[in-house]
Parts: structure tokens; sequence; C-alpha cells
């Protein structure tokens, strides 16, 4: 079994409206493809929601703050397709530049507040590029659902507001983050981690996983987040970009943990950047055993 695909507009809205003259409920899972279990998963959830399921494959060079990092960026379409396939997947939508950016391409969309800090303070026009290209992609999809993976919170934010403000039909699922069985966030930049490199990333995940107990536990805001950034520091990696605690809801920054709130840190080991995030309740230790991840079965 295979799973269809489909490279043009024309097909696509073709299918979808076949598939709407039936009734069928339709969700949409974007990717840049170099697919991980994490990627799968959110194909997993929106399978059980929905009667068909299209999976974007697009690296979107607006996205990309270099062009070495665009180009570096892996790129495995067979490969992608072989793990869709027992999946059930119904499309694997792989468009060209020029389906998403035809010629005179003029537009751009850009969302403020909640884009701003965080990755958008280290990555200028990231967020124009996610938000204008998931915009495309759910109007040439014209899916009920889009699911995306709350370990890019920053950008699960964006793209709430942007359905929001424009009044996109479209409903956002947001799925948990997964994880290696020791604790490092997945990720298609893994691949670009040496032997020894790999060895040392979980600590990102464990020293986030150590700081949120102890914020959730009264620690004082400033002090827990210096000695986190010291740790990752003597854990090898080489610079952190930030590491900051917002509000879950709304990515406000925060020095009290008085609600629900999101610990957020990138780092950078051996030239690839890592990101990761963390849950911190203000009202009990929620992060009581760091060394209990969600494992990959």
């Amino acid at each position: 079994m295979s799973v269809p695909i489909v490279s043009t507009l024309a097909e696509l809205r073709a299918t979808v409206a076949a598939w709407r003259s039936r009734g069928l409920r339709i969700a949409v899972v974007p990717t840049m493809g170099a697919l991980h279990e994490g990627h799968l998963s959110l194909v997993r959830a929106a399978l059980a929601e929905c009667d068909r399921v299209v999976v974007t494959l697009f690296v979107n060079p607006k996205q990309f703050n270099s062009a070495a990092d665009l180009a570096a960026y892996p790129r495995t379409e067979r490969e992608d397709a072989a793990k869709l396939a027992p999946l059930g997947a119904h499309m694997l939508y792989v468009p060209g530049v020029d389906e998403i950016y035809p010629e005179g391409f003029a537009t751009t969309i850009s969302v403020s507040g909640v884009s701003e800090g965080l990755c958008g303070a280290h990555r200028p026009g990231h967020f124009d590029g996610v938000a204008t290209v998931v915009a495309k992609l759910f109007l040439q999809t014209g899916a009920d659902l889009a699911f995306f993976g709350e370990k890019d919170f920053q950008q699960l934010h964006v793209v709430r507001r942007l359905v929001r403000d424009l009044d996109i039909p479209i409903g956002i699922v947001a799925c948990p983050t997964v994880r290696e069985n020791d604790g490092l966030a997945m990720s298609s930049r893994n691949v670009r981690l040496l032997a020894v490199e790999r060895r040392a990333a979980p600590r990102l995940a464990g020293i986030l996983f150590e700081t949120a107990e102890q914020l959730s536990k009264g620690a004082p805001v400033g002090t827990a987040l210096a000695q986190a950034e010291s740790a990752i520091v003597a854990a090898g990696f080489e610079e952190v970009e930030y590491l900051d605690l917002r509000g879950e809801d709304d990515l406000a920054p925060l020095t009290t943990v008085d609600r629900p709130a999101r610990l957020l840190v990138a780092a950078m080991l051996g030239g690839t950047r890592l990101i990761d995030n963390v849950k911190v309740s203000p009202s009990q230790a929620a992060m009581s055993d760091p060394t209990k991840f969600k494992k990959v079965a």
C-alpha cells in the first residue's frame, strides 16, 4: 500500500472536492519532511479525528534565515512516503516552490505579539514565513482541522493567532511533544548531531524538567533560570539563545509562577539549533521525576 503523492494545487483541489462531495471530514498535517515519530504521532491523531488526512511536505525557503541552513535541511520524500503508507494517510502533498510562491508573489503575512521574543528575536522574518505558508496550505487544502506539535510552542501560538485574526475556518489541534527514550525532543535536525553531541543533547530536556520542578515548588524564577542556563553550558552546549518562562495561554513573560506556564529554550550544540519546552504548574510539582519522559514504543 502506498500513499498518493500530489504535487499540483489543481490535483489537490480536485481530490478535496471529491471528498467534500461525500461529506468527509478533512485534516491537514503541515510538515517540512524528514518525518520522524513526532510527525507520525500527528498523523495518527488526525486519522483518529477525520475521514481523510493530507500530509503536506514543503521545505519553505521563507522561514530560513540562512541559505546554508536551507541547503542542509534533510529532504527525504521517498522515505517520508514509505513511513506514511502503513498509517493510512490519504495524500502526501508535495508542492514545488512555484506552486506555493508563483512568479510575482508579493504577499507576506506578519503576526505580531506572540511572534516577538524567543525564536522570533533570533530568527528575523522566520514567523512571517511560517504564517504565510501555513495560511496558503490551509486555504489550498480547505481542511477542517490542522495538527501541530507542542515542541514548536511559539509557532503554535502564531498559527492560532493567524487563524483567529483572519477568520480562517479551521480548527488547530495541539499534540504533545514526542521524545526519544532518553528524553531528547524529536526533531528533523537531530540527524545533524555528531555522536558525541547526540550523547550530550538529552541533558537539555533533563535540565528543563528539573528546573520546571523547582519553579513549581516556588524557587525564584531568576535564580532558577540562571542556574539552568549555566547547567546547559556545562553540559556542552555552545550557546543558550534563550531560556524563558512564559504564560502558557499568551506567551507573556512571567517573573512568578502564578498561572500555567511554559519553560522554553533554544540552544546551540555543535552548530545544530535545538529547541524544547516543558509545562510549569503553579499548583503542583508536576515534573516530580524528570527521568519520566514520554517514550516511543
